[in-house]
């Protein structure tokens, strides 16, 4: 909201939208720097998931397959 000064004094009022702006871009900075950072955590976290399904896979594709195994050894 403009004061009443800004009304009055125009060079008080372009001083006073320079501090909002600069305030602005700093919030704004900051909301990117956070962004980025639960993009990398999100990235991460993907990464491991992948990781854990992987070896999930492969640990039950080993036990199907010493299922088979001791089955065809008992006949």
């Amino acid at each position: 909201m403009a004061t009443s000064l800004e009304k009055k004094n125009l060079e008080a009022h372009v001083d006073l939208c320079q501090e909002r702006y600069e305030a602005l871009e700093n919030r704004i900075g900051n909301l990117e720097t956070k962004v980025e950072h639960i993009h990398k955590d999100i990235t991460d976290g993907q990464k491991s998931l992948t990781k854990v399904i992987i070896g999930t896979a492969g640990t039950i594709i080993a036990a199907v397959l010493s299922v088979v195994v001791t089955i065809m050894l008992k006949m």
